[in-house]
């Protein structure tokens, strides 16, 4: 499909995706991250051509139809943190009697021994006829980072969160509740022995409205 689509263009093999959409027989989602020529030399920007395919009947691929799309320019930056994988959520984000999205993940891991970095997003498409729309971008799911002497010593923190659909609606779509478990450690050296040092977990649950054309974090919460 990418050399129809993109005959002129890299795609990188290593993170596209191409999978059954659970719960809909016949249907595929692929997508297609396509690196964008030029820029800075330490940062690559990638366009996501994301599909919704219908397969043919007899399986024959030549014949498989797009029913939406979006080409989402410049959806995704590498940088310091690299992109270790883009991954489907086929989670049922029924999000109106008759709008059902998906989701894609996108996990980043830093290169420091010393400062360990690595975190999770989740986006939101939804089919909207031949149209496909973003409704979520990159929500933070999950993050984990530290500081360390390479040896003991050194705090590390880990924010994990879970998206659930509400019954409550804003603008047509159904509202989200994001929770979140927020856990961190202190290793000290005592001795010749690491200890490590527990503290306790916080939670917090935040609700984001879909406003007509996205689903925005509440300012204060996007603050903390």
């Amino acid at each position: 499909m990418h050399a129809k689509l993109h005959p002129k263009r890299a795609l990188d093999h290593e993170r596209a995706v191409c999978e059954p959409w659970r719960g809909s027989p016949g249907r595929f989602i692929v997508v297609l991250p396509l690196p964008q020529s030029g820029g800075d030399h330490d940062t690559t920007r990638f366009d996501l051509d994301v599909l919704v395919v219908q397969q043919a009947d007899n399986g024959n691929t030549e014949r498989a139809k797009i029913v939406s799309r979006l080409l989402d320019e410049g959806a995704l930056t590498e940088d310091a943190s690299h992109i270790a994988e883009i991954r489907l959520d086929t989670a049922r984000y029924t999000l109106a009697p008759d709008a059902r999205a998906f989701g894609l993940r996108v996990i980043y891991q830093g290169s420091s021994r010393t400062s360990p970095y690595a975190r999770e997003t989740l986006t939101l498409y939804l089919p909207q006829g031949q149209k496909l729309a973003k409704v979520l971008e990159e929500l933070e799911m999950t993050l984990e980072r530290g500081e360390w002497d390479a040896n003991c010593t050194g705090n590390f923190d880990t924010t994990r969160g879970t998206l659930s659909v509400m019954r409550a609606a804003s603008n047509g779509l159904a509202d989200l509740t994001l929770r979140r478990t927020r856990s961190g450690s202190r290793n000290l050296l005592q001795g010749e022995e690491c200890i490590t040092q527990e503290r306790p977990a916080t939670f917090s649950s935040i609700v984001l409205r879909f406003d007509g054309t996205l689903y925005r974090m509440p300012k204060r919460a996007a603050r903390d």
